[in-house]
């Protein structure tokens, strides 16, 4: 899947929506991101038959938080919240710290 700023995802086995904010390099090589254990899909794309949501990757995405791996140059937005982890190459995406503002004095 070719990723880039702005790219619509969705999950296959739950209600999850998530954008992509920043995309990694093509020196990280091919990804395979999942959510709740299955394969994330591109804006329009339907899910393949058979597919459920894996109980051991259903700690849920929450709408408004930013999931991202740091090593890899990788942020999602998630649109839509639902019951899967999101997940790149078998590891669960971390939330994103939110920076802390500077004090107002």
């Amino acid at each position: 899947m070719n990723l880039r700023p702005g790219t619509k995802l969705h999950s296959a086995v739950c209600e999850t929506q998530l954008i992509v904010v920043r995309a990694p390099s093509e020196e990280a090589g091919e990804l395979r991101l999942t959510c709740g254990g299955a394969p994330l899909l591109a804006d329009g794309e339907a899910p393949p038959e058979g597919v459920e949501l894996d109980p051991a990757q259903g700690d849920g995405t929450r709408i408004g938080k930013r999931y991202a791996d740091e090593a890899l140059g990788l942020e999602l937005l998630c649109t839509r919240s639902g019951d899967g982890t999101v997940a790149c190459n078998g590891v669960a995406l971390p939330l994103k710290e939110a920076k802390p503002l500077p004090a107002s004095d």
